[in-house]
Parts: C-alpha cells; sequence; structure tokens
C-alpha cells in the first residue's frame, strides 16, 4: 500500500527529472539561439556590397543637399548635413558624410571608407603604401612642395595633415590624389654613413699627447670661445686632414674629438658635469669607397645628402663630425685617374660643399688617409682642410703609453708574477717594459726588410719601424688568449710574461708574410721614414721552428 510519504518521494524525483531535462533544453535553445545569431550575421555579411576607399580631400564648400532633412524634428538636436570631397575611382567626387561622423576631425589625405551609396563611414588613417618623390623646393603656403620622382619629372603635391617636409626629404605620395604622407629616411645616406654618438675619449688613446693638443686648438677652441675668434678676426678651420701609416689612431682621434667637444660646450653653457656627460654630438663616419657609384652624378649627389644631413643635425647646436675615411680613395687629385675621370666631378662637389653659400656652422670636416699625397691639392689648402696633422708610429715611449691601455692592473695575472714583482701594479709596469724592449729591439733577431735606395746606398728596417697602436692591441688579445688556453688546459691562471713576449712572435712572424715587394717605392712611405727611391726591397726570413726559449724572463725586465 502505498503511503502519502511515497508519493510525495515519487513527485520530488519526476520534479528533479523534469528540471534536469529543462535545463538541457534551455541549453539547447540558447545553442540553437548563438548560431542562428551567427547565421544570420553571416547572411548580412554575404547581402553587404563591398566598400570602397578614397582619398579625402577638403570638406565641401557651399551649400550642402540633404535629401532627408536635418535629423532632430520631434524635438531633438538637429544636426545639419555633412559632405566632403573626396578622390575616388580616378576622380574627384563630392560625398555626404555619416552623420556619427564630424567632418572637421578629417584631415586631407587621410583615406576613408564609403558604403555601396558612396556614403563616408570611417575613417581609416593615412595610407602607409605609395611612391617615392624628392622635395626639390617647399612652395609659399608652406602647405605644398615642388617634388621629383626618379625619373626627374616635377610636380606639386599636398602635405597630409601636420606633415612638416624640408627640400632634400623623401616622401611617400599617392600622384592621384596630390598628396604627400610621411617622410622616408634617407636610405641612402643610411648606408653610406655610420650616424653614432661615439663614447671614445682623450683618455683612451695612448701615446698621441702631441697630436690631441693640436686637434684641440683647431677644433674645440673655436667653439668654446668663438667670442674671442670674432674679437680677433680669426676664421675658425673647416677642416682637419689626420694623415700617416695605418692603426695609429686616426679614427679615435676624430671619435674622442666629437665626444669632447659635445662635453665641453655643456660645461661652457653652465651645464652640471652629469648634464656634460649626457651631452649629445654626432659622428658621421662616411664609408668612403662606397660613395663610388658608376651612374653619372650619383656619387656628386650622396656627397650632397651627407653634408644636407649634417647640417639639419647641427641647426640645434650640437656639433658634428663628418668624417671621411680612406680619403684619398674618393678625392684623388684630379687628372690621375687611369681607367675614369671621376675625380674631375666629385672633387669639385666636396670643395662646393666646403665654400659653398650654405655654411657650415657647427660641422667639422675631418679626413683620415695613409696616401696624402694622392688626395686632390685643391682639397689640403688653407680655408678648406686647414689643419694637417701627421699622427706617426709609436715611438717606445708612445708604445708604453698604449700598453697601459691594454694591460691594465683588473686583468688576471699569474700569481707568480705577482710574487716575482711584489703587487699587480708592479707586474703591469714589469711586463710593459719587458714586451716593449722585445718590440723595439734592433738586434738581428728582429731585422724586418732591407732596402736599397737609387744612389746605391742600403738600409735594414727593423720591426720597431712598423710598430702601431692596432698591433699593440692585438699582441695583448693574443696574450690573453694564450692565458685563456693555458688555463683550460689545466695550467696557472693568469697572465705571464712568456704569453705576451709569445704574442710578439707569433705577431712578428705573421707580418713576415705579408709584405708585397713588387712595388719598392711603397716601403719608404709605410715606414714612415722617406729618404730616397727605393729601387730593390728583401725582406728578412727568421727561422720560428723552435720555440723560442730566449724570449723568457730577463733579469732586471721590470726595473
Amino acid at each position: 500500500m502505498t503511503t502519502p510519504a511515497d508519493t510525495i518521494r515519487d513527485l520530488q524525483q519526476k520534479n528533479r527529472t523534469l528540471g534536469a531535462r529543462n535545463e538541457k533544453l534551455v541549453e539547447l535553445l540558447r545553442e540553437s539561439r548563438d548560431q542562428m545569431t551567427l547565421l544570420r550575421q553571416d547572411l548580412e555579411q554575404m547581402t553587404n556590397p563591398p566598400s570602397t576607399y578614397g582619398i579625402f580631400l577638403e570638406p565641401a564648400k557651399g551649400k550642402i543637399d540633404d535629401p532627408n532633412g536635418p535629423i532632430g524634428r520631434t524635438g531633438g538636436a538637429s544636426k545639419p548635413a555633412q559632405a566632403a570631397e573626396v578622390w575616388t575611382g580616378n576622380r574627384r567626387m563630392r560625398l555626404n558624410v555619416i552623420r556619427s561622423m564630424d567632418v572637421a576631425d578629417l584631415k586631407p589625405g587621410t583615406m576613408v571608407r564609403l558604403t555601396d551609396g558612396n556614403l563616408i563611414v570611417e575613417d581609416c588613417g593615412y595610407p602607409d603604401h605609395g611612391d617615392l618623390a624628392l622635395v626639390r623646393e617647399t612652395l609659399p603656403d608652406r602647405k605644398r612642395v615642388l617634388a621629383t620622382d626618379h625619373h626627374g619629372e616635377e610636380f606639386v603635391v599636398k602635405l597630409a595633415g601636420d606633415l612638416q617636409a624640408k627640400v632634400g626629404d623623401t616622401v611617400l605620395i599617392d600622384r592621384k590624389s596630390g598628396h604627400a604622407f610621411e617622410v622616408i629616411p634617407k636610405a641612402e645616406v643610411e648606408n653610406l654613413v655610420l650616424e653614432e654618438i661615439p663614447d671614445v675619449e682623450y683618455s683612451d688613446i695612448g701615446g698621441l699627447t702631441r697630436q690631441i693638443a693640436q686637434i684641440h686648438d683647431a677644433v674645440e677652441m673655436p667653439f668654446l670661445h668663438p667670442e674671442l675668434f670674432t674679437r680677433y678676426q680669426l676664421r675658425p678651420p673647416k677642416g682637419v686632414l689626420l694623415y700617416g701609416p695605418p692603426g695609429n689612431g686616426k679614427t679615435l682621434i676624430a671619435k674622442a674629438v666629437a665626444n669632447s667637444l659635445a662635453r665641453k660646450i655643456a660645461l661652457n653653457k653652465g651645464h652640471s658635469e652629469e648634464e656634460a656627460r649626457r651631452a649629445q654630438s654626432y659622428f658621421l663616419n662616411v664609408k668612403g669607397p662606397e660613395l663610388l657609384n658608376k651612374f653619372v652624378g650619383e656619387t656628386e649627389r650622396q656627397i650632397r645628402l651627407i653634408f644636407d644631413r649634417a647640417r639639419d643635425i647641427a641647426e640645434n647646436g650640437r656639433p658634428v663630425i663628418v668624417f671621411f675615411d680612406e680619403m684619398d680613395s674618393i678625392f684623388r687629385t684630379r687628372g690621375s685617374g687611369v681607367s675614369s675621370d671621376m675625380e674631375n666631378t666629385v672633387v669639385p662637389q666636396l670643395l662646393a660643399e666646403l665654400d659653398g653659400v650654405e655654411g657650415l656652422e657647427n660641422v667639422i670636416v675631418i679626413g683620415a688617409s695613409n696616401r696624402e699625397e694622392m688626395i686632390d691639392p685643391a682639397i689640403l689648402r688653407p680655408g678648406r682642410l686647414d689643419v694637417k696633422i701627421r699622427i706617426q708610429r709609436p715611438d717606445e715611449q708612445a708604445a708604453k703609453e698604449i700598453f697601459a691601455k691594454y694591460l691594465t692592473q683588473e686583468l688576471p695575472y699569474a700569481a707568480a708574477e705577482v710574487e716575482r714583482h711584489g703587487s699587480v701594479a708592479a707586474v703591469v709596469e714589469a711586463l710593459t717594459e719587458s714586451v716593449v724592449e722585445r718590440m723595439y729591439r734592433t738586434s738581428p733577431d728582429n731585422e724586418y726588410v732591407r732596402i736599397r735606395y737609387a744612389d746605391g746606398s742600403s738600409e735594414m728596417l727593423y720591426f720597431r719601424d712598423f710598430n702601431s697602436g692596432a698591433m699593440i692591441a692585438n699582441i695583448v688579445d693574443r696574450a690573453k688568449k694564450h692565458a685563456i688556453k693555458e688555463v683550460i688546459s689545466g695550467g696557472a691562471d693568469g697572465i705571464t710574461e712568456a704569453h705576451l713576449l709569445r704574442a710578439v712572435r707569433e705577431e712578428f712572424a705573421q707580418n713576415e708574410d705579408l709584405p708585397n715587394t713588387a712595388n719598392p717605392d711603397e716601403w719608404a712611405r709605410i715606414s714612415g721614414r722617406p729618404t730616397g727611391r727605393v729601387v730593390d726591397v728583401q725582406v728578412v726570413q727568421h727561422d720560428h721552428s723552435s720555440d723560442v726559449l730566449d724570449d723568457g724572463p730577463r733579469d732586471g725586465a721590470g726595473e
């Protein structure tokens, strides 16, 4: 017999079952509704006509017809119809603007989206593609420029929005709508120069104290004391030529000038030492041979672009160094070409930049060359590259100063060396003395080249006659590598005198294989000691088959 309690339990069970079924049904209905919504949206998108695009030119002027009349006739705020001039489909059209947009917010040159009925409904920003053109002239209204394409065809375009373009800028344009949208960085100049803010200081350069003082007088003094130069009616030099054998610091000096100049100008203006250290200068390192171009007029045009860049940077008072490395490869003496006479036009272009009506305020030209005799004399005359500074090969004292930049007390030195000399500072001094003595010996094992002159005399040149700052840096690097390899193989840690002397031996041995004896006249110039015409060169060969035991530590080497 069923009791009332059993009936209630059955009803509760049925209720729970129906509730679960109802929840499943609700979920299915919700999913069906979402799917129907997506299908309806897809159907609407399939039935919507495609949009077209145009370039907004300006708001429409004059009376604007509104076939639908103003909105808000039932008491709301009334908003009049809007129209705009748009370039679309290769023609200029007056089109209505959707009421949710304000035509005043549209900037000339922006791309707009149009409906099938040619109603402006969206601002899409400026186009990011188009043709490139070179600005030749800015028109008086400052809103239009005269530009040319790569074929030389001239045309006038409007500057879109707040775009600012100067003569010489490359701009992105739309020829059909007649607008320029963006200034494109000068890729040609970027490929030719390395624009940087150097971090090299005079203290990083060793063995060139006299040359640094000369370039300070020539370059920094006119910037730091312009009132005195004006008072004495003294014209600052326009440029400096650094010449001499390779690897002796010509590029380092040029970079240090740019850095030092910016810092001292900031101090001169009353800035703090910290602000002066952050002061910016620019060093345009021109990749000389890459200036050369087979097309007529291209090299000259690229020189103009480089000086335009320098003037632009220097406009706000920042010093700019334009550094021409390997200057003899670009600006050779006119008429000296064998298969080309390009120097006949390239040299006058540089002279025009140095002497032209557009001044080189805050711009200093520094040239570097290993073959100064090949540079056109017109460039080197007073009034152009006024100051000529010879960067000589280091003597023994200069070599010690250079070693001090690379053999520092922060490096790890062998415990035996520290015990032998008493302190790390004494080790550095002793190793420097030893390796410099080895490099500058005039003993048979340091003989390098015997040269014979036209008058019958001969001279022996030693390795000391060909030492350079770059060679010293390489010797220290070799010694470090030997010390690392010794640690890896289980030996003692730290740099030793033997590592340095072995590095000297290896550096000299490798240089024996490099000389070219085909042109004897080159040797007097390379050594930096021209004493006559050389007619014969003989490289001295040394036996390096056995280990150099006599290059070990010498008694009193550090005394």
